[in-house]
């Protein structure tokens, strides 16, 4: 059979937007392992200097350890709220469900740096600045979304066969949820762990507004540190962050694919 000449041709577009998008990416893995003392490509030598340099810096390993907790602490909080609001909006219909739906998606929608301002404004009047709670509460406001999106379609798609067969069975709501329905939901959950963690381990803008000199997060300590420094440090962050966001992407895919984690 004679192959279509534009099947050739889409695969060299794909091919060319694919490099093109990802060449950024792939240079920081060699500028990672440069010997220089400042970021050139290609590199004149070749060492793991900027990696143990990464290990020694005590700054960005507070910030780490922060980042670290505060994305642990988001991501539990956010599958706490999140569970039982998307049970309430897809299974029981509460009276204003949709309406509750929209709200707690529209930071999807806003400019970061909006919400980030208005944070500011509210965390500066009782005081939540460059404190854990502060970040927490700030985290929250991006990452209830994605959870509560992701657990939303999770929910949607189960088969409801299960849960009536339980309920004929003389089973009551809150036993059906706990020995049904939530591991029937445990590939949405697993996804929405995943995002949220990931949000708000990488998340920046809104950071920038709450963190100060007492505390503050990796991805914002690497943004002051580019500000000042010109190094490789930078690049071998980079790609311990890379290979982090695929393995939560994999997680994502593996779990419950990437179309029905962000497409209803």
């Amino acid at each position: 059979m004679e192959e279509n000449p534009t099947s050739w041709f889409m695969r060299v577009t794909v091919t060319v937007l694919f490099l093109f998008l990802l060449a950024p990416v792939l240079l920081v893995f060699p500028i990672s392992f440069s010997g220089d003392q400042v970021l050139a490509f290609p590199p004149s030598s070749w060492s793991l200097r900027w990696y143990e340099a990464l290990l020694e810096n005590k700054v960005m390993m507070s910030a780490f350890l922060t980042s670290l907790g505060l994305a642990t602490v988001v991501t539990i909080l956010s599958l706490i709220i999140a569970i039982p609001a998307s049970y309430a909006i897809v299974r029981l219909k509460v009276t204003g469900s949709e309406f509750l739906f929209n709200l707690f998606t529209v930071p999807l929608l806003l400019p970061t740096i909006v919400l980030g301002l208005a944070i500011l404004i509210i965390f500066a009047s009782i005081g939540f600045l460059a404190t854990f709670t502060g970040l927490v509460i700030g985290h929250l406001v991006i990452t209830l979304p994605y959870a509560l999106r992701v657990l939303s379609v999770s929910l949607g798609n189960l088969n409801l066969a299960c849960e009536e067969a339980a309920s004929s069975l003389g089973a009551k709501p809150l036993v059906i949820f706990r020995r049904v329905t939530l591991p029937m939901m445990a590939p949405g959950i697993v996804a929405a762990t995943a995002l949220c963690f990931l949000v708000s381990f990488d998340e920046v803008v809104i950071t920038l507004f709450l963190t100060g000199p007492r505390m503050t997060t990796l991805p914002v300590e690497l943004f002051h540190h580019v500000e000042s420094q010109a190094d490789p440090l930078v690049a071998s962050v980079s790609v311990l962050l890379i290979l982090m966001t695929l393995a939560v992407v994999m997680i994502v895919d593996r779990t419950m694919g990437l179309t029905k984690a962000f497409v209803k």
